[in-house]
């Protein structure tokens, strides 16, 4: 065992040297000589030197006394009680030492000391009266008053500030800080702190503490006596008494056992949540895990280490890379413009703190409870559920947090973001302990508390209101409460990443090399971890923070430590990491993990408490009593003096170490631990005795299971798709009722179930998917010989190939034109097997198998291929036992009939999880006479739920090409133009198809309306919104379309334009408004649920909101001209948009500045509002016609919330007198009224429109 403490440090003033100013304090002589910091030195320290913990007098002097040496009188109240504060050393090999120090003032005797003082007052007060530095002063203090002249020279009326900062050698006594200090490795904070401030007590500074044991010989107890307990056991140690008449104070340390509990920490985590809430501690660490500087600042150094160590050590399994400073002065506070992630404790009172970069910042004030969060910051995966439970674990351990209504002045949060939504607190009982705690600076028990406190606290106790029973307690009892707090705490935090990495080793891409240095050298270079293939498993709300958090340094860490256990290096973090995922694979049968779809909370604290229990309440061992080691009494003295260096540096001939103790309950912890180490193996020894009976019968439940699995699993999934209501009707017992489950967590919780299956009863592994291996399996024995010769060809080309040979089997087939129909497409399982293998962004069998089945089933081909999978039956032989699931015929179709009713439903789980994946699109454009081209240079560009292309230029005289790009994700509109060039320009577009050519998804783009200047509406440019075209499950869907069929564009799927043919009744046209409005908003409302449908589909598509409106305007519109061609809307909206000119003009003009009301001001910015619009519109693009102007204008309109207010000020324009009839929607009260308020609704909306429908108009509010 190794020993408690390697260092005994005194720090203070040496009398040899005098009074020297502390360099690391900076330039600090405009403050008064009570206000500098002096340096300071180690006076002594025991022993000389340990081998394993080198010395570090410049550290250790910097961190003993941050604030360097200090003088105070007897008027300041920081001489009456010392101060306790952790520090940490960190080594040049990256090894951490931990200090703990306590802080207290002596009275200074030395004579020569007390009149440098005195002269250096004399020399800053006649400094100041001469006015040399006055101006100086009032702008470094900020402030009138100058706090260390004498009364005479006061500048301000505050007494009180002026005698603290004066040293009068004849009246006043004087005061220097000094420090005790010892230096562990390992942090046992509790003992040090009471070791520390009982020591401090045991100070002779009486005749009667003559006869007790002297300082040395406690020191040399716990340097040398005092052994640290191995895993899983606990010693009692013997510490000075807080009393030199009292018995010995008794503390017990205890190790965890590895790996069942998680490392020591000894660091309050109480502290932190009562300091700064749980919303602040969980947004912190988010920060930290997405390795942000962080930046805390508090003024007292023993909170920045408590808030530092405990925020980093909820990090486990992982941990902080980068570079790491608890307590930094504030004198070094231009190591903070570091461009690299940081953690750092700024030791600091004022405020103004000056940072290179804010941008990525998290800063924390400790002591104002203020946070200010990086710019753009994602939120941690299950927010809300995951501080729910920790504020559950905080009420059960009674850590009554200050709630935010009671104490907003001083929990001010001020935050950059509201990308983390905070939780709303709890009204909850606050105890009065709690608010006096939370304020005041940690000090030793039994320090005086001001008599005002005193009398709160008596009232408080009479008015009923409990204190925190921390108060009425032993200090052993709180130690205890803290340490199960703390388990509780750390073991909710590590069952979040638990959870979400509980698959993480499948993903692991493992190197070539089988020399670890050649992976070394290359591991830059190489990837290993297949980042898309675990993205595409997880909720997409949640894909944002691990994305970014799977680039972080911690996280590759982690990975390389994973890797490095092949050639036997293994990380302790990562045993216990990977412990826990096993326990919870077991909990929930196997080691193919059945997915769990809601938040799961700890349940694995409870069991790890009584371990913690046991060995605090039963120690193992106990260390030797403390004995007198000099010769002679000590003296009386109101110092700490320097203790005797011949003794404390002779290590003990004869060290008997810890006396074993409680020998009869020793074996208790120990069954404890083996019990939960042992469950799984004590079966396995069982299973080896059943008969080969019972192995068949436990074989046909397991098999049984899996059917019943599949049954519910694809039942809930269906439900899901169907909507909420589908599943709170039809839910039992086997289906969790939560309508609000994660599609993607759905379809990952389905792959998990296929490995299941294609793992049962496999005759020998072959990699870590039991699924793509099968696969791999059977694409060596289908695959054409052909295929070998071309290995390498591009995506493009492997689909045609894939093509030819399906079509192999017809060659009789007829020629058809490749410019008048969308050709075939291949729905075979190796086309789809080729495609998965060619996607650059999925590296591992896993994510191979994942990918493949998420396009399966996106092609409502899931059910078919695995059919066709397990037809092989020679292939099944070769790699299963006859006992495997995948040869039970019978279930064998049970199962697959429940996967074929997957596709009942639309799934898009391929094209939504991989943005990155480079895909293949083949447009075919439909002229409406066939065969017809134009001269002009044509151009599409396609948008998506995901990512829009640039132009695509249209190779010249083709109808049908193929372009690849990046994932676009479910297509939503096409935009076509020309440049209107050539002789025959003008092209009559009917419609055009574009297929995915990897999923096969066919997208309708209806036109029905010609490019080209001089026709139609004259407009070079059309924005068609898509349909998804619906496929037959069996048989070629869409292909062989040609001109002229059945898919010809229907009168209302064309482009917008009027169709002055078709006459609606009013009615008509309000119900279609209605039902309008109704889809936007419920769309709005419900967008988790209706993910594929797009506001643009609703805007501009069939039955849309630019269609409706359409209709409205052209009821009783006066389009027709006798000598001129038809109006259009446009050409009224223009119209209008003059008339608002003149009225602004006259506006403008003072006609009726001094008397407008407010309706009128209201009336006034719909003008401007509507004619900044329209002047928009003009400038935007001019390859746009009249039609598109009038659909853009619309969709502006409802973004800028203009819609139903500008109604009736165009009903009460001139114009709208001349170009409309009575019975017009503008002109009749009743449908004006109708109007208004049916479009109401979607002021209430925040809208956001796609570029391709905005053409780069921005909103206005965008530019303010």
């Amino acid at each position: 065992m190794s020993r408690f403490a390697d260092y005994f440090i005194i720090c203070g003033l040496d009398f040899n040297s005098g009074l020297e100013p502390d360099k690391l304090s900076g330039d600090n002589l405009h403050a008064s000589p009570l206000e500098r910091s002096y340096k300071n030195k180690v006076l002594a320290h025991y022993p000389n030197n340990v081998s394993t913990n080198p010395f570090d007098p410049s550290a250790v002097c910097m961190l003993c006394l941050p604030n360097g040496l200090r003088f105070r009188t007897q008027k300041h109240s920081v001489t009456q009680a010392p101060t306790f504060h952790s520090f940490l050393i960190t080594r040049e090999d990256g090894k951490r030492c931990y200090g703990f120090s306590l802080i207290f003032y002596e009275e200074v005797r030395n004579r020569d000391i007390c009149t440098a003082m005195q002269t250096l007052q004399a020399m800053y007060v006649t400094e100041l009266s001469s006015c040399l530095k006055i101006k100086a002063v009032q702008e470094i203090q900020n402030g009138p008053q100058t706090r260390s002249l004498p009364k005479h020279f006061k500048l301000s009326n505050n007494p009180i500030g002026t005698a603290l900062g004066y040293y009068d050698i004849t009246k006043d006594k004087l005061f220097v800080s000094k420090s005790i200090a010892i230096l562990t490795q390992i942090p046992y904070v509790h003992a040090s702190k009471l070791f520390l401030e009982n020591l401090y007590r045991c100070i002779p500074k009486r005749s009667s503490s003559v006869n007790t044991l002297s300082l040395d010989s406690f020191v040399f107890n716990v340097l040398y006596e005092v052994q640290l307990p191995t895993q899983g056991k606990s010693i009692l140690i013997h510490l000075p008494p807080s009393d030199p008449q009292l018995p010995l104070s008794n503390v017990v340390l205890q190790c965890p056992v590895f790996p069942l509990e998680l490392p020591h920490f000894d660091f309050p985590l109480r502290c932190m949540f009562l300091w700064l809430g749980v919303d602040i501690v969980v947004q912190l660490f988010t920060c930290l895990l997405l390795e942000n500087q962080v930046l805390l600042k508090s003024a007292d150094c023993q909170r920045l280490m408590i808030v530092a160590e405990g925020i980093t050590t909820l990090l486990f399994p992982f941990t902080w890379p980068h570079v790491y400073v608890p307590i930094l002065p504030a004198s070094l506070e231009h190591f903070l413009d570091a461009p690299v992630p940081f953690v750092m404790g700024l030791y600091a009172t004022s405020d103004n703190i000056k940072m290179a970069s804010e941008a990525s910042l998290c800063y924390v004030d400790l002591d104002k409870c203020k946070v200010q969060l990086p710019e753009e910051m994602a939120a941690f995966p299950h927010l809300d559920a995951f501080s729910a439970e920790i504020w559950a674990a905080l009420d059960k351990h009674t850590v009554h947090v200050p709630n935010s209504e009671n104490n907003r002045s001083w929990q001010e949060i001020t935050s950059r973001t509201s990308i983390l939504p905070g939780r709303s607190l709890n009204r909850r009982k606050l105890s009065m302990h709690d608010t006096i705690e939370c304020d005041r600076p940690p000090s030793p028990p039994g320090s005086a508390r001001s008599e005002a406190l005193q009398r709160i606290a008596d009232i408080v106790r009479r008015t009923g209101v409990t204190l925190d029973r921390t108060e009425s307690t032993q200090p052993s009892d709180s130690y205890i409460e803290d340490l199960r707090f703390n388990n509780s705490i750390r073991e909710i935090f590590l069952n979040r990443f638990v959870h979400i990495f509980q698959s993480y080793e499948n993903f692991i891409i493992l190197p070539n090399q089988r020399d670890k240095d050649d992976w070394f050298n290359n591991r830059d270079s190489v990837q290993n971890f297949d980042k898309a293939a675990f993205l595409s498993d997880q909720p997409e709300q949640h894909r944002l923070f691990l994305w970014r958090f799977l680039e972080t340094q911690m996280f590759a860490t982690l990975i390389d430590n994973k890797i490095l256990s092949v050639w036997g290096e293994i990380d302790n973090n990562l045993i216990i990491f990977d412990n826990r995922i096993k326990y919870l694979k077991q909990r929930y049968g196997g080691e193919n993990l059945m997915r769990s779809l809601t938040y799961e909370p700890c349940t694995s604290a409870h069991e790890t408490q009584k371990l913690l229990d046991y060995r605090m309440a039963n120690p193992d061992f106990e260390s030797p009593t403390p004995k007198e080691i000099l010769h002679h009494k000590p003296n009386i003295s109101r110092y700490f003096p320097l203790l005797d260096e011949e003794i404390l540096n002779k290590t003990p001939v004869v060290n008997k170490g810890s006396i074993p103790r409680a020998n009869a309950h020793k074996k208790i912890g120990t069954k404890m631990s083996v019990l939960t180490i042992d469950k799984t193996a004590t079966k396995t020894s069982n299973a080896q005795d059943v008969s080969p009976a019972l192995l068949a019968q436990a074989n046909w439940t397991f098999v049984e299971k899996l059917l019943k699995d599949c049954k519910s699993k694809t039942k809930r999934m269906l439900l899901a798709k169907l909507g909420a209501e589908g599943v709170t009707l039809s839910s039992n017992n086997a289906v969790d009722n939560s309508g609000a489950v994660e599609e993607s967590t759905l379809v990952a919780s389905l792959c998990d179930f296929l490995e299941r299956v294609w793992s049962h009863g496999l005759q020998r592994k072959r990699g870590k998917s039991a699924l793509w291996s099968y696969l791999l399996a059977y694409q060596e024995q289908h695959k054409h010989p052909a295929k070998i010769e071309n290995q390498y060809l591009s995506p493009a080309e492997m689909s045609r190939l894939a093509l030819r040979l399906e079509n192999w089997s017809s060659p009789s087939t007829e020629n058809k034109s490749f410019n008048s129909e969308m050709p075939p497409f291949p729905e075979s399982l190796l086309f789809d097997m080729a495609n998965v293998q060619a996607m650059s962004d999925v590296k591992t069998g896993v994510g191979m198998a994942r990918a493949w089945v998420r396009l399966a089933l996106e092609k409502k081909q899931l059910s078919k291929h695995l059919n066709t999978l397990l037809s092989d039956h020679n292939l099944l032989r070769s790699m299963y036992k006859r006992s495997a699931f995948a040869r039970c015929e019978e279930e064998r179709e049970q199962f697959l009939f429940h996967l074929l009713s997957l596709n009942a439903v639309d799934y898009f789980c391929f094209t939504s999880t991989y943005p990155t994946t480079v895909i293949t699109y083949r447009v075919v454009i439909f002229p409406s006479r066939k065969g017809t081209m134009t001269s002009a240079n044509v151009w599409v560009v396609l948008s998506g739920t995901l990512s829009e292309t640039q132009r695509v230029p249209i190779p010249k005289s083709t109808l049908n090409f193929e372009f690849r790009h990046q994932n676009l994700g479910v297509l939503t509109t096409l935009r076509i133009g020309h440049d209107n060039t050539g002789l025959s320009a003008k092209w009559l577009i009917d419609y055009i198809l574009v297929r995915n050519e990897i999923t096969g998804h066919t997208y309708k783009f209806p036109c029905g309306r010609w490019l080209g200047r001089g026709v139609d509406d004259g407009s070079t440019e059309r924005l068609l919104v898509g349909n998804l075209l619906k496929k037959q499950i069996e048989g070629d869907e869409i292909s062989g379309i040609k001109t002229g069929s059945s898919v010809h564009t229907l009168p209302r799927c064309r482009s917008p334009g009027p169709l002055r043919s078709i006459e609606l009744k009013p009615s008509q046209i309000q119900h279609m408004l209605g039902d309008c409005v109704n889809r936007i908003v419920k769309w709005h409302y419900r967008r988790g649920s209706e993910r594929h449908t797009t506001l643009t589909a609703l805007l501009c598509g069939e039955s849309g909101l630019v269609h409706c409106l359409e209709l409205v305007f052209l009821l009783g519109f006066k389009s027709a001209r006798l000598f001129a061609r038809n109006h259009y809307l446009w050409d009224y909206f223009v119209r209008v948009k003059e008339q608002f000119e003149v009225d602004l003009l006259e506006q403008g003009s003072g006609g009726r500045t001094s008397s407008l009301e407010r309706n009128h001001q209201e009336t006034v910015a719909v003008w401007r509002c509507y004619c900044h619009l329209v002047d928009e519109i003009h400038g935007a693009s001019q390859a746009l016609g009249k039609d598109g102007k009038f659909q853009l204008f619309i969709c502006l309109s409802v973004r800028e919330h203009l819609l139903h207010r500008m109604l009736l000020p165009m009903a009460v324009c001139r114009t709208t007198m001349d170009m409309y009839e009575e019975n017009s929607f503008l002109r009749n009260r009743g449908l004006l009224t109708f109007l208004r308020q049916i479009l109401l609704p979607l002021d209430e909306l925040d809208v956001v429109l796609e570029n391709s429908v905005t053409h780069g108009i921005s909103s206005p509010s965008t530019h303010t």
